[in-house]
């Protein structure tokens, strides 16, 4: 008997919506579920106050990858945003990259010439020769001023443990600018979406079978017999019971709150480097699209998200999977377990326990389409 559906997708989010359309484009049968009640995985935006909140999480499109780039301009117009954090420390405040305005302000040099001496003065009396932690890194990077003020806390409560105890090659290496170019990104091509991620995600289901709150895993068998083939975008260890063991993932939480004023902080992303300050740092949504709603009206209220790190645990939404030679070796296992799987493609960054940025996402997808769809 033959399946309802060509392709059964679980999960609707960047991966998943990609591939959707373009099996579409190509003719075929499709499906898409997903165990949340909203499309747009964890790019899903929701509107506040006329207002596109990040709901997991501040997301910045940015690439270098043209194919790319071309492919998901025609769902979306993206506006000209550009990332350009600030660190508070104790109140004071400094310009993330590290650039000119962010050595004028520690030690008010006003040349490249002058902020490069300082930061090899530093490095040199450090002495570090072979660095063996991320302390010792940063230090042999960019010096000690640096590393105390706008490095040191952050990390520390990014990974929920000292700077002595992390890695060297978290940071092998630090944007560190002798110009006053604010853009986060070395990207050819940025922006944010205009209208939210969400729309952009609607526009690749357009005219597409979507079951929300559907949950692949508990219902697997009767959604197998539904398709030829599954495109599956959740956790790889879940998909096969965990039965080698759990993958790591860091977590984060967020408390959202409504401000009943326009403007709370008058940038996207406020880093709070200092270790007191239990957040990481403060996401004010609104200036991601300038204040604006999409009629270019100022909004008057705003809404902000303190973000703070999490120790995952079995259960918690997973964000980033853990790159080290643990996890790495049983993702391993598990991919051995997921090739013996004919009729299943395992995707995204949760099926290939990979830690994508968006424009990654959807050129693995895209590779994925050549070769499945072809």
């Amino acid at each position: 008997m033959k399946s309802m559906y060509d392709y059964l997708i679980v999960g609707a989010g960047l991966y998943g919506a990609v591939f959707a359309q373009e099996a579409k484009r190509a003719g075929k049968s499709v499906l898409v579920i997903d165990k949340r009640p909203h499309i747009a995985g964890n790019v899903y935006t929701e509107k506040v106050e006329g207002i596109n909140v990040h709901k997991y999480g501040a997301h910045i499109f940015h690439t270098n990858n043209k194919k790319v780039w071309d492919y998901i301009t025609r769902f979306a117009t993206f506006n000209r945003f550009t990332n350009s954090p600030v660190a508070n420390y104790h109140g004071e405040l400094y310009s993330l990259p590290f650039n000119m305005y962010t050595f004028n302000r520690m030690w008010g040099v006003v040349t490249p010439e002058e902020a490069a001496a300082k930061i090899e003065e530093q490095r040199q009396a450090a002495g570090i020769m072979e660095p063996s932690n991320l302390e010792e890194q940063a230090i042999s990077l960019v010096g000690t001023d640096i590393y105390e003020k706008l490095i040191k806390g952050y990390t520390e409560k990014q990974w929920g443990r000292p700077c002595t105890e992390l890695p060297a090659f978290i940071i092998k290496r630090l944007p560190v600018r002798l110009t006053f170019d604010n853009n986060y990104f070395n990207a050819l091509y940025q922006g944010i979406p205009v209208g939210g991620y969400t729309k952009m995600v609607a526009n690749l289901l357009d005219g597409i079978e979507v079951r929300l709150n559907e949950d692949y895993l508990e219902k697997k068998e009767q959604y197998d017999a539904m398709a030829e083939k599954v495109i599956y975008t959740g956790a790889i260890d879940a998909y096969f019971d965990y039965k080698l063991g759990t993958l790591e993932y860091r977590s984060v939480r967020f408390e959202n709150e409504t401000l009943d004023k326009p403007n709370f902080q008058g940038n996207a992303a406020v880093n709070y480097t200092d270790v007191e300050t239990p957040w990481t740092r403060i996401i004010e949504h609104k200036w991601f699209e300038f204040g604006k709603d999409e009629e270019g009206n100022d909004l008057p209220k705003t809404v902000i998200s303190r973000e703070y790190s999490s120790e995952w645990k079995p259960g918690d939404e997973p964000y980033y999977p853990v790159n080290d030679e643990k996890n790495g070796a049983l993702y391993g296992q598990y991919r051995e377990l997921a090739e013996k799987e004919p009729k299943v493609i395992f995707g995204g960054r949760l099926g290939e326990y990979k830690y994508y940025d968006m424009d990654a996402v959807i050129a693995s997808a895209l590779d994925m389409c050549e070769r499945e769809l072809a």
